[in-house]
C-alpha cells in the first residue's frame, strides 16, 4: 500500500500542474483504494465559491468542507445549506475572523486582487491549525497582451503551544503557478509549475493578536521566498536552457565576439604586467 501510494503520488509531482485534476481522477479508477490518500496528500487549484450571506467569493479545501458542503469562513455558514456541519469554538472563530481581516489586507498590498480565505480549527496536540489560501487569476489578453495566468497559494500552519507564553508553528506551503500565451509568432506556449517548502518556528505568544501577528509574518517570508525560488528555478533556468539550444545570433557573430573579448582581456593582462 505504502510503495503504490509512494509511486502515485511521485507520477502526480511529475504530470502537468493544470491538469491536476484529471490526472487524480484517472489515478483514482486506477487505485480506487487510495482514493482518500491520495484527495488528502495531492494539491489542486482553488476553487472558488459564492457566499450568496455576505456577497462575497471565498475559496473552497477539505479543511472547510463537511460532507458535499463547503463552509464559508465570512458568514460562518455552510454551501449548499448543511446545520449539522462542524464550526470552530467561538474563540477560534474570532481567531479566524481576525486572519481573514489581516490577510484582506495582505492580499490586497501584494495580490493587488484575486480572493483569499482562512479557516482555523482544532487539533489533537491541545492547539490548533491555520489553513490560508490565496488564488489570484490575471488575464491581460483583454488589454491587448495575450497571457493569462493563475498563482494558488497553499499554508497549512499547525500551532502547538510551549508554555505560556511561547507557540510552536509549523508550516507547510504549496504554490501551483500556471501562465499560458498563445501569439502568431510562438503559437500556444504554456507553462507550469508548482512549489512545496515546510518551515517551523517557536515564537514568542504575547498580547491578544500575537497569533495573527505570528502567522501573518510568517506566511508573508515563506510566500516572498517562494516567489524567488520560482522565479530562480523555472524562469531563469528555462531562459538558461533556451539559450544554450539556441543562440540569438549566428556562430560567425558569436565568434567575432569572442575574438574581441580575447584580445581586449590579452591587452588588459599586458597593462597589468608594465
Amino acid at each position: 500500500m505504502t510503495d503504490k501510494l509512494d509511486y502515485a503520488l511521485d507520477l502526480m509531482r511529475r504530470l502537468p500542474p493544470q491538469k491536476v485534476e484529471d490526472n487524480l481522477q484517472m489515478l483514482i479508477d486506477l487505485c480506487p483504494d487510495l482514493t482518500d490518500e491520495l484527495l488528502s496528500a495531492t494539491d489542486q487549484p482553488l476553487k472558488i465559491v459564492e457566499d450568496t450571506q455576505e456577497k462575497r467569493s471565498f475559496l473552497i479545501c477539505d479543511y472547510c468542507r463537511d460532507g458535499d458542503s463547503y463552509r464559508s469562513p465570512f458568514s460562518n455558514t455552510y454551501f449548499p445549506p448543511f446545520p449539522e456541519g462542524n464550526k470552530p469554538s467561538a474563540e477560534l472563530r474570532n481567531l479566524e475572523k481576525d486572519l481573514n481581516e489581516a490577510f484582506n489586507m495582505y492580499r490586497e498590498m501584494y495580490y493587488e486582487g484575486g480572493v483569499h480565505s482562512v479557516y482555523v480549527w482544532e487539533n489533537d496536540n491541545d492547539g490548533f491549525a491555520v489553513c490560508v489560501l490565496m488564488k489570484k487569476t490575471a488575464d491581460q489578453s483583454k488589454k491587448g497582451n495575450p497571457m493569462k495566468g493563475t498563482w494558488d497559494s497553499i499554508n497549512v500552519i499547525e500551532v502547538i503551544p510551549k508554555g505560556k507564553d511561547k507557540a510552536e508553528y509549523r508550516l507547510t506551503s504549496t504554490v501551483i503557478l500556471y501562465l499560458e500565451t498563445n501569439t502568431e509568432a510562438t503559437g500556444k506556449v504554456s507553462f507550469a509549475g508548482s512549489l512545496t517548502r515546510q518551515n517551523e518556528k517557536t515564537l514568542n505568544v504575547v498580547g491578544k493578536d500575537a497569533h495573527v501577528v505570528n502567522i501573518g509574518e510568517f506566511v508573508e517570508s515563506t510566500e516572498s521566498t517562494m516567489r524567488r525560488i520560482l522565479d530562480a528555478i523555472y524562469f531563469s533556468k528555462s531562459k538558461e536552457i533556451t539559450n544554450n539550444c539556441r543562440c540569438q545570433m549566428g556562430s560567425s557573430q558569436q565568434a567575432k565576439i569572442n575574438d574581441i573579448t580575447k584580445a581586449i582581456n590579452t591587452q588588459l593582462r599586458g597593462r597589468k604586467d608594465d
